[in-house]
């Protein structure tokens, strides 16, 4: 791998990693915290949809974003050619 190839594969991996976490910051902070009273005006499985958010959504969000990130990275190890055997 070249230094130009490295460079590439690195800031594609800091690409993801910064949406993905921008996302799990989004669902765990915002919905969680911030929005939570407006979100309790709502009901999910009887619990109100703030107290949902901050106890189980941001959970849920945060598994489900290693796996796109799993995917996202053997992607991107076939396109740069460092896939594991």
């Amino acid at each position: 791998m070249t230094k130009r190839d490295l460079k590439g594969y690195w800031r594609k991996n800091l690409q993801y990693l910064g949406i993905l976490l921008t996302i799990w910051f989004t669902v765990s902070y915002v919905c969680g915290i911030l929005l939570a009273p407006w979100l309790n005006t709502f009901t999910m499985g009887g619990f109100k949809l703030g107290f949902w958010f901050a106890q189980q959504g941001s959970i849920y969000t945060f598994v489900i974003l290693i796996f796109v990130y799993v995917y996202l990275m053997n992607k991107l190890d076939r396109q740069f050619k460092v896939q594991e055997d």
